[in-house]
C-alpha cells in the first residue's frame, strides 16, 4: 500500500457525480483515480441514489481515503434541481459517514479562488489548474470528475494552511 494522505473529492450530482482520489505525499498531490458515476435516469430516485451510495462504498473500499471533500450545494433556481442535488449530497456524505471518512465541506467560490485565486474562474481555467497541481500533461477525464479532483485539491491546500496556521 502507497504512503500518503488520499483524500476523496467529490462533485455530487443526481444524475452524474465525479469523484477524485488525490494523494498528497511530501507537499505533493498526485491523482490516484478519478471518474464519474452515472445513476440509471429511468428509475426512481431512491434506486439512483442507492446506486450512488453503493458505487461510491465500492470505491471507498478500493482506494482507502482518510478525508473527503464535497461541493456545497448552490443556491438553485429551480427548487426541484436543488433538491435532486441534495439528495445526491446526502448519498455521498452517508457512503463517507458509514465508513468514518472525516468530511470537508466547500463552497465552489472557495474551490474557484483557492485553485484559481479567482471565486468566480471559469471551469476551464479550474480545470488546467487541477492537471497542473497533478503534473497530468493532457488529462482525458470529464468535467464532473476534474471539478471533483478541484475539491480534493481544494480540501489538502486548506488542510495544509489550517496546519501551518494553527486554525
Amino acid at each position: 500500500m502507497a504512503e500518503g494522505l488520499v483524500v476523496l473529492g467529490l462533485d455530487p450530482g443526481s444524475r452524474v457525480t465525479g469523484y477524485g482520489f488525490v494523494r498528497e505525499l511530501s507537499g505533493r498531490a498526485e491523482l490516484v483515480a478519478t471518474g464519474t458515476i452515472r445513476t440509471p435516469v429511468k428509475k426512481d430516485m431512491a434506486t439512483r441514489m442507492g446506486v450512488l451510495f453503493d458505487s461510491l462504498q465500492e470505491l471507498i473500499r478500493e482506494h482507502c481515503p482518510a478525508e473527503a471533500a464535497i461541493e456545497n450545494v448552490f443556491v438553485a433556481k429551480n427548487p426541484s434541481s436543488a433538491l435532486k442535488l441534495g439528495q445526491a449530497r446526502g448519498a455521498c456524505m452517508a457512503a463517507c459517514a458509514t465508513n468514518k471518512i472525516p468530511m470537508g465541506e466547500y463552497e465552489p467560490s472557495k474551490i474557484k479562488k483557492n485553485l484559481v485565486g479567482l471565486g468566480n474562474a471559469p471551469k476551464s481555467q479550474v480545470a488546467f489548474m487541477v492537471a497542473h497541481c497533478l503534473g497530468i500533461k493532457k488529462p482525458d477525464w470529464p468535467e464532473d470528475a476534474s471539478d471533483a479532483l478541484a475539491v480534493a485539491i481544494c480540501h489538502l491546500n486548506e488542510r495544509r494552511m489550517r496546519r501551518l496556521t494553527g486554525a
